[in-house]
């Protein structure tokens, strides 16, 4: 693969290490010449794990010993970021821990120079804490500074909205500030609706009414390493007669759903399948989960661009559907008028998700007005805090400024503003 993949923080960490689990199954039939897209030559995974506390990626030395990870690309601290954007940004001022930044950037550049061909960074982090927000911000400049040619591509966890942490909407405005400033693309994944959505495949229901059903925090880090491999795991379309993967997936990606550089948030969506499948009725499942409503009552939000990924051993019998399948994802996502082509579609015969069985897959990456609710969602409530100065002393403590404030919420505000403007 052309990819680097960072992960930084507990969630990123967390993610990346179902995801690697999926991605690196040993009954996975690959390529003989690649036999595993995400390694260097030296068959370790291409991956860097780095956090600001020891605890999680420690976890990871097992793998360090079965030869998978590099051990010199888990880089730990020894003190945590204490949930907040700014120390987590700037570092600590101690001479033992302020090149936390500075390993992660020379592990990066091995990384490479290992590569035959690097076309970008996949970062995996979340919005709320100090480490994934704040770390994970000063590399996504950073990098962009240092490697202004490659491409950036966000995976990011929003937290609950009702709450994590009492710094999370302050971290979840400078992070998104960053990531508008500095990357191709996000891919965002919410708790709330992340907690639903794994239930919902789980078959739990909440217990009363206005109580959010039991889901492990596993369970649902194991849905969304699924959603990735199901979105960006390598296709024979994009493999050469050789058999090596160019490791396009994930820029392929950008080209298809980000056309304007402005509108860079994706939401996901997945649905599976074993036995006999009807595409048709894989695809309502899928689209089920979309909100009928925004949370202040309008219509639908219109969506920019759709692709589509299906992975099956029968992948004929998707290509039979295929027209029928667009349509109904065109009307659900309510795709815009004035893009001609605003669906695209992929298909593969090999489901990574479920390998092995008679299984099919269908994920689904829309660049959705849906976006403009959690961005404005964490304006208000930053703003409302800001206000009345709450908690501020701790973000001016560790070098953050009032311009980096005013310069989050003008930029949040512009691009909810593109988005809910979308169907004129």
């Amino acid at each position: 693969m052309s990819a680097v993949w960072l992960h930084v923080g507990q969630c990123g960490n967390q993610i990346g290490e179902e995801g690697w689990q999926i991605l690196t199954r040993e009954n996975v039939p690959h390529a003989e010449a690649d036999p595993y897209p995400f390694c260097s030559p030296d068959g370790k995974l291409s991956a860097i794990c780095v956090d600001s506390e020891p605890k999680v990626v420690r976890k990871l030395q097992k793998q360090v010993k079965s030869g998978s990870f590099r051990e010199n690309n888990l880089i730990v601290g020894k003190r945590g970021r204490g949930n907040n954007w700014a120390y987590g940004y700037h570092g600590l001022h101690s001479a033992t821990e302020k090149n936390l930044l500075e390993r992660t950037m020379e592990s990066l550049r091995k990384e490479v120079e290992r590569r035959d061909c690097y076309c970008g960074t996949v970062l995996f982090h979340s919005l709320s804490g100090g480490t994934g927000a704040g770390l994970g911000s000063r590399l996504c400049e950073a990098i962009r500074d240092k490697y202004s040619l490659g491409q950036i591509l966000s995976v990011t966890v929003a937290p609950h909205q009702a709450g994590e942490s009492p710094l999370q909407h302050y971290n979840s405005l400078l992070c998104l500030s960053w990531l508008q400033r500095h990357v191709d693309g996000v891919l965002r994944f919410q708790n709330d609706a992340m907690l639903r959505r794994t239930a919902a495949l789980l078959g739990k229901k909440a217990p009363v009414s206005d109580m959010q059903p039991q889901v492990s925090l596993s369970a649902m880090n194991t849905y969304v390493a699924s959603c990735l491999a199901g979105l960006l795991y390598p296709l024979k379309a994009f493999t050469t007669g050789s058999g090596i993967s160019m490791g396009m997936e994930p820029w392929e990606l950008l080209r298809s759903v980000c056309p304007m550089p402005t509108m860079k948030f994706l939401h996901i969506a997945q649905g599976c399948k074993r036995g006999t499948v009807f595409w048709d009725s894989l695809a309502a499942s899928v689209v089920h989960s979309l909100p009928r409503e925004s949370h202040a009552g309008q219509p639908l939000h219109y969506s920019t661009s759709v692709l589509a990924v299906a992975r099956s051993y029968q992948e004929d019998t998707f290509l039979l559907s295929r027209d029928s399948v667009l349509r109904k994802l065109k009307q659900a996502y309510r795709c815009v008028p004035w893009n001609p082509f605003p669906l695209s579609c992929w298909t593969d015969s090999l489901n990574i998700v479920e390998p092995g069985c008679h299984s099919h897959s269908l994920t689904i990456c829309a660049n959705q007005g849906s976006s403009a609710e959690l961005l404005q969602q964490v304006v208000a409530r930053a703003e409302a805090m800001y206000k009345t100065n709450t908690y501020l002393h701790w973000y001016w403590r560790y070098g953050c400024e009032e311009a980096d404030f005013q310069q989050a919420f003008e930029t949040l505000c512009s691009v909810a503003d593109d988005y809910s403007r979308l169907g004129e």
